[in-house]
């Protein structure tokens, strides 16, 4: 798959997720064959207001590459802005737009998802923001604003018209948010419409969900979110059975925790042992759902997690007891 001149290898596409897509969960992921990573959704006001801690979600790094970053917004005079100064900082390969969160409060600002209700207007945004990039720019949709107003082929045309070189589409609409199933069928055919890549998202947590999606949709990549939190082996399970048929099984329980100690190490360096090790015991558990003695540890995690040192004789029993 190429985006623009850049080529992307695999088939699978790390999604933004608030509070998830750092730095170190990137570089962390990158190795079991994540073509291209996208950082968590920034503020085009955050930037162009010069906050802090918006300008840190712009970091990146060589293990990190190729990796996009994602911008929200809702007007270009804030837009602009936000592109140039994240073409003064650099470090990435793509812009992404995001045109599909369903949160409220990006919503009710005419950003995210809302830009759905209104096409034409969109199409003027995002040429504005295609001549401004000096990177190729992608964009994230849904299927539209509710069922009684998919237009995803329109809002796809229409993108592709400004220049996008890439589309996203999560397979919901924004009614929806990340309830009930993603309808994978709703974007058949839409492939064949377009001359860039399409890279479908939505309830991508397993290898088969992965090929159901291509398979209908015949887009060129998955787009993985929720379903690699924890659980990193998943993204070289589709590229195997994308790419060659061949089903790899599940990682056991002290491969996981292994695959934990390494994100460990990397967030605690990223963001520091107070605030790396609170955002640990909310995303640990996932590393080992689904696995037997889960949800004691599940509680020894929320109960005894406070130093890094309890991160590493935590993970560390697991190992030793081969298993949670």
């Amino acid at each position: 798959m190429k985006i623009g001149n850049l080529e992307i290898r695999g088939r699978v596409v790390l999604g933004p997720m608030a509070g998830i897509s750092t730095l170190a969960y990137r570089e962390f992921m990158k190795p079991f064959g994540v073509g291209l990573s996208y950082t968590e959704m920034v503020s085009d006001c955050g930037l162009d207001y010069k906050n802090k801690r918006t300008y840190e979600y712009l970091a990146t790094s060589e293990e990190d590459s190729p990796v996009g970053i994602q911008l929200f917004g809702f007007s270009l005079e804030h837009t602009l802005p936000a592109i140039e100064i994240c073409q003064r900082h650099g470090g990435y390969d793509v812009l992404d737009i995001n045109l599909g969160c369903p949160v409220t409060k990006v919503v009710k600002t005419g950003a995210g998802s809302a830009w759905l209700k209104h096409p034409q207007a969109l199409y003027e945004y995002m040429s504005g923001v295609v001549k401004a990039s000096q990177k190729p720019v992608t964009a994230k949709i849904r299927l539209g604003w509710d069922e009684g107003s998919i237009n995803v082929f329109e809002v796809a045309s229409l993108l592709e018209k400004a220049g996008v070189q890439a589309l996203t589409v999560h397979c919901r609409t924004r009614s929806q948010g990340y309830s009930g199933q993603a309808d994978y069928r709703a974007i058949a055919g839409l492939k064949e419409r377009l001359s860039i890549p399409l890279i479908v998202s939505g309830d991508i947590f397993t290898a088969e969900k992965a090929k159901e999606a291509v398979d209908i949709t015949h887009a060129d990549a998955v787009m993985v979110a929720r379903g690699g939190v924890g659980h990193p082996f998943l993204v070289k399970q589709i590229n195997s059975y994308l790419e060659n048929g061949i089903l790899l099984p599940d990682s056991d329980a002290v491969t996981q925790a292994r695959y934990a100690k390494d994100f460990s190490t990397r967030l605690i360096r990223l963001k520091g042992e107070g605030v790396g090790v609170k955002e640990l015991r909310g995303i640990l558990p996932h590393f080992f759902s689904g696995y037997p003695g889960y949800k004691k540890l599940r509680n020894e995690i929320a109960m005894n997690i406070k130093t890094s040192d309890d991160v590493e004789r935590l993970l560390d029993g697991v190992i030793l007891r081969g298993g949670c």
